[in-house]
C-alpha cells in the first residue's frame, strides 16, 4: 500500500519497511522487515552476501559503499517485498540513497557523521535515536512527519533493527539465505 499524499491511515494500515545492511567477512547482506504501524512484522526479506570484486571496487571508487546499499541490496529488497511501505527507515545511511531510486520516502536512524553537509537531522517522538534524510530529499520531510505521527506511540524506530539483524542470524542458521532476495 503506497501513499499517493500524506493522509492520515489508521495504525494498523500505515506500513513501514525496516532496511538494515551489514557487513560480514564474506560480504555486505540487507535484511528488510515491513510491520504495520503498531510495528508487527508484516513482511521479511533477506539477500545472500554481495561481494564485489576488485574490479566493481575500482570501477565505482567511492560510490561503491552506497551502491551496494542502495541499488544493489535496498532497491532489490524492496521490489520483491509484496508489501510495499509507505515510509521506509534505515540503520545504514548509506542507504539514504534509495530515495532517489523508488517513490517512498526514506529515513536513517542512528548518530550520523559529522559535519552535516548532505543530511540533515531532525528529532521525533518515534524514535530514541537521532533521524536523519538526504538533504536533497528535505522536501519529503513534511510527508514523513506526517506519517511518523501515524505510528503508534508505543513504537521506536530504532528497536526493529535488533529484530531484523536477529532474524538475519537465525535464517543464516537454518540456510534460509539461498531463498534470499
Amino acid at each position: 500500500m503506497t501513499l499517493a499524499t500524506a493522509s492520515a491511515k489508521p495504525h494498523g494500515l500505515l506500513t513501514l519497511g525496516f532496511l538494515s545492511v551489514l557487513q560480514e567477512a564474506n560480504g555486505w547482506l540487507g535484511g528488510y522487515l515491513v510491520t504495520n504501524g503498531w510495528g508487527r512484522p508484516l513482511e521479511f526479506r533477506l539477500t545472500t552476501a554481495v561481494q564485489p570484486n576488485r574490479v566493481q571496487a575500482v570501477l565505482y571508487g567511492p560510490t561503491l559503499t552506497e551502491y551496494i546499499h542502495a541499488d544493489v541490496i535496498g532497491k532489490t529488497l524492496v521490489e520483491k517485498t509484496t508489501t510495499k511501505p509507505d515510509l521506509i527507515v534505515t540503520d545504514s545511511l548509506p542507504a539514504l540513497a534509495l530515495r532517489a531510486r523508488i517513490e517512498i520516502p526514506v529515513i536513517g536512524v542512528g548518530s550520523p557523521p559529522e559535519p552535516l553537509t548532505e543530511l540533515v537531522a531532525f528529532p521525533h517522538s518515534r524514535s530514541s535515536a537521532p533521524l536523519v534524510l538526504a538533504r536533497k530529499f528535505e522536501a519529503d520531510r513534511d510527508r514523513i512527519i506526517v506519517l511518523l505521527d501515524q505510528v503508534d506511540s508505543a513504537v521506536d524506530l530504532a528497536e526493529p533493527f535488533s529484530r531484523v539483524r536477529e532474524a538475519v542470524a537465525e535464517a543464516r542458521k537454518m540456510g534460509v539465505t539461498n531463498r534470499a532476495a
